[in-house]
């Protein structure tokens, strides 16, 4: 079992190709034994996004804090604090903060997301 706060975990800037300005914190990833799902905290500065890509894995997408947009190629769907996502397997999308403060999200997803 584990209890912690997040702010215990160490975030970290993700510098790969098609990032823009995206931190991440695995609060339960692999070295926490969970066997079904991984949980990681994602904060994106203002102006920055995900890069635009697919994966045969499923996302679950909560919205803590900010509003921005969910880019999948054939439209640019809005969202903001409180809103929850679903990505499918397969399904294009890129996470990109349109706002002036930090986009902040919690995203689930299976171990071979890792």
């Amino acid at each position: 079992m584990i209890v912690k706060k997040f702010s215990e975990i160490e975030k970290t800037a993700i510098t790969k190709e098609g990032l823009k300005g995206v931190s991440i914190r695995w609060l339960i990833g692999p070295d926490s034994g969970a066997p079904n799902f991984y949980l990681r905290l994602f904060e994106v500065e203002p102006g920055g996004h995900s890069p635009f890509h697919s994966h045969p894995w499923e996302h679950e997408v909560y919205i803590l804090e900010g509003k921005g947009k969910l880019n999948t190629g054939k439209e640019s769907i809005p969202f903001e604090k409180d809103y929850f996502i679903l990505v499918l397997p397969g399904e294009e999308h890129q996470f990109e903060n349109t706002g002036a403060t930090a986009l902040k999200f919690l995203c689930i997803i299976p171990p071979e997301g890792k």
